[in-house]
């Protein structure tokens, strides 16, 4: 018998940060996918998850779990897949570490996805957007700071473990103002900045202070702005906007919204999808893909660069008795006035 916990301690301190180097929110992700699969799997077989061993999490175990996902914590096919992707991560990990348990570990790895839904992104309109952006009051210290950070959010398509990670080293404002971008998989992008978000984030920095933080952005006191705190901020500037542009009051607009939105932003600007991936730091041109369902200009120029057929014409006549019948009358009521 293998017991699991001490490959699982391995995993995750050396496989996904030394020798993957995946982010903390990845690794999280991940941490958290186990910790309901070894709670589900202690239940079930009434064993502390600490003496749980590799043999126990068979295939018929994790389908079972898969299922419970979606039918007790009714988790999206897309949630389901994520814990999955987690799980086969570590069974591939296994197979190098435990080859004994090969044809345990290939059970599990054939385990398919299942399919979800591909909806359309959800995104701001220009006006929507502006109505946001506006909402900030850039007289206090806190104003100028979420004025900064809605900005850069939006024209850089930022992550919102981007902007919080932003730090002052990172930034550079002359001669020509740019950001160096930390994105996922430790990829590095450099952005250009419009003249606009310069002047929000040149303000911002003029009056932030001293602080042992490094990053750009601090909360009300003095410490790295956090996920959720930044989550907080556009909630709120949402709120405020949406009396002055009502449709927000229909829309969740979450940190990634307003990526979604520049990327959209980009497409309809440069209906080049390849820019649109250098953007955002999407390390295939396929997942910018997502954005020409939702774009209706490319649809629009592929319309009418196309030929239509011809619609052939001609004047009804009634094969009908009782519809034949009927025609004198309808001539007569033509003529009354």
């Amino acid at each position: 018998m293998i017991p699991i916990a001490p490959h699982l301690t391995v995993f995750f301190q050396s496989r996904l940060a030394v020798e993957r180097c995946v982010s903390s929110n990845t690794s999280d992700s991940y941490a958290y996918a186990f910790r309901l699969l070894l709670e589900y799997a202690s239940n079930r077989l009434n064993v502390p998850p600490s003496q749980l061993h590799l043999e126990q999490i068979d295939a018929p175990m994790v389908v079972d779990f898969l299922s419970h996902l979606e039918t007790a914590r009714a988790n999206s096919p897309g949630s389901r897949n994520a814990r999955l992707a987690a799980i086969k991560s570590f069974m591939h990990f296994m197979e190098f570490r435990e080859p004994s348990a090969m044809e345990h570990i290939r059970r599990i790895l054939s385990i398919p996805p299942k399919k979800a839904e591909t909806r359309l992104v959800k995104h701001l309109t220009v006006e929507e957007m502006q109505a946001i952006l506006n909402t900030p009051e850039p007289t206090g210290w806190d104003g100028l700071r979420d004025r900064a950070m809605l900005h850069l959010c939006f024209a850089a398509g930022l992550r919102v473990s981007e902007l919080v990670g932003l730090r002052l080293a990172d930034v550079t404002l002359q001669p020509h103002a740019c950001i160096v971008v930390h994105g996922k998989g430790r990829k590095e992008r450099c952005l250009p900045l419009w003249k606009v978000t310069t002047t929000a984030l040149r303000s911002w920095l003029a009056i932030r202070g001293t602080s042992l933080a490094s990053e750009v952005f601090l909360n009300a006191r003095g410490q790295t702005m956090t996920r959720s705190g930044f989550e907080y901020i556009l909630e709120k500037h949402v709120r405020t906007a949406s009396s002055s542009c009502p449709s927000l009051l229909t829309k969740h607009v979450s940190p990634h919204v307003l990526r979604h939105t520049c990327a959209l932003t980009v497409l309809q600007a440069t209906k080049d999808l390849r820019k649109v991936a250098l953007w955002l730091g999407h390390a295939h041109m396929q997942t910018a893909e997502i954005y020409t369902r939702v774009d209706p200009s490319v649809k629009l120029e592929a319309l009418e660069a196309m030929v239509a057929p011809k619609l052939r014409t001609g004047r009804f006549k009634a094969t009908d008795k009782l519809i034949a019948s009927l025609a004198p009358h309808i001539m007569r009521s033509s003529k009354m006035p």
